[in-house]
């Protein structure tokens, strides 16, 4: 699917308007104003290496991972309460951060002090509700948001999931949503979202097969999919097969993180019995539907770590000084992975049941994590706060 160029006619209004256009590349969106001990589950076995093979963003020379930490993660503040359902978090370059509500399309500014500011409300999103995975999703803010105040966002309409893109000013959204990429198959279920900005400068997409697996193996699906593009949402040169895909087999990726020597990783649902945790390769097949957890055919990319996915369900996930962090949904824990080398190894769970379901995990300027829970997306148990970003000091 070529990536379109129209935009997305964002009205400003103190009341909801009716979008119009379903599907189309002209829609009206309405904005509104703004309002003012731990425990340990057993380790997963470390697997053998999948084969190697070489990515755009492998170094010359292997940088040297700091050492991990060995203590227990330590939740230091609930920086916000009474959430429903965030989804995706970035961090302006003053330390707030940006956050979507999934079912509510709202977009949110949070300072580490807890003060939560509406920024709008993107009415182009169409959550199917019930329990649903779509609605808006991932969001990513521009490399060089300090001079071009653009905001990435991933979102579900009634036609397909798109990546969009809008500019902030102040605490406003733009006036406009352009449409980077289009055609992304949607469904009830397995709708990828995530939005990752690498070290080279382009743009990641993680998208599920939305209940078709069969996407997932083919070529000319955007559906099971790591998506490479420009800024501008072209396909990113030097990608594999000269489109928009990175790599494929995938069945739904909800997380993508870089390490420090620049590799990517991802975290991905399984059917009923294998959840993963993967290293991203140009050109990689990653087996779905073919193989679920580890399959040893050459065809296909073995994942670094399987979990059972009553102890996962994994979504968000995030690189911090030797470790990859993810959270668990269904599994209601955060993971820590060591990495070492091309390897992921020693994976460990804190907060088990401590907090509920774990939707995104991200770091922080200062160090510290921030960790979004999920007990409001129809799936989970709500208490009382939900949902809350909670602080980590890992």
């Amino acid at each position: 699917m070529r990536p379109l160029r129209a935009g997305l006619a964002l009205v400003v209004a103190s009341t909801v308007l009716v979008a119009c256009g379903d599907g189309g590349n002209e829609t009206e969106v309405s904005i509104t104003g703004t309002t003012p001990p731990v425990s340990d589950s057993p380790s997963a076995p470390a697997v053998p290496e999948p084969t190697d093979s070489a990515t755009p963003s492998d170094p010359p020379t292997e940088p040297s991972e700091p050492p991990a930490p060995s203590g227990p993660p330590e939740v230091v503040s609930t920086i916000a309460t009474g959430l429903e359902a965030p989804w995706g978090l970035d961090f302006f370059p003053d330390g707030d951060a940006i956050v979507t509500e999934r079912d509510s399309r709202r977009v949110l500014r949070v300072s580490p002090q807890g003060r939560v500011t509406e920024l709008g409300v993107v009415e182009a999103a169409r959550p199917t509700g019930g329990g649903a995975e779509d609605g808006l999703l991932g969001v990513a803010l521009s490399p060089d948001f300090a001079t071009d105040s653009l905001v990435y966002l991933y979102l579900t309409t009634a036609t397909d999931n798109r990546v969009v893109r809008t500019t902030l000013d102040g605490d406003r959204l733009g006036t406009r949503l352009e449409v980077l990429i289009d055609g992304i198959p949607n469904g009830f279920i397995h709708d990828g979202g995530r939005l990752e900005f690498g070290p080279d400068g382009l743009l990641y997409v993680s998208t599920g097969e939305a209940g078709e697996p069969s996407f997932a193996q083919d070529p000319q699906s955007l559906g099971g999919k790591v998506l490479r593009l420009t800024a501008d949402g072209e396909p990113a040169p030097g990608n594999p097969s000269g489109t928009a895909v990175f790599s494929l087999g995938h069945r739904n990726i909800q997380g993508l993180a870089f390490d420090r020597a620049g590799r990517l990783w991802a975290s991905e649902f399984g059917d009923q019995t294998f959840d993963e945790l993967n290293r991203i390769e140009a050109g990689g097949n990653y087996g779905w539907p073919e193989v679920e957890g580890q399959g040893g055919a050459p065809a296909y990319v073995d994942p670094q770590q399987t979990w059972a996915t009553d102890d996962n369900s994994p979504s968000g996930l995030a690189y911090l000084d030797g470790s990859l962090w993810m959270a668990a949904l269904k599994g209601e824990r955060l993971w820590r992975v060591t990495v070492r080398g091309r390897r992921a190894v020693e994976p460990k769970a804190f907060f088990v049941g401590d907090h509920g379901r774990m939707r995104t995990i991200a770091v922080a300027p200062d160090g510290t994590l921030w960790l979004t829970t999920s007990n409001r997306d129809q799936r989970g148990t709500p208490r009382e706060g939900d949902d809350r970003i909670l602080q980590i000091r890992p």
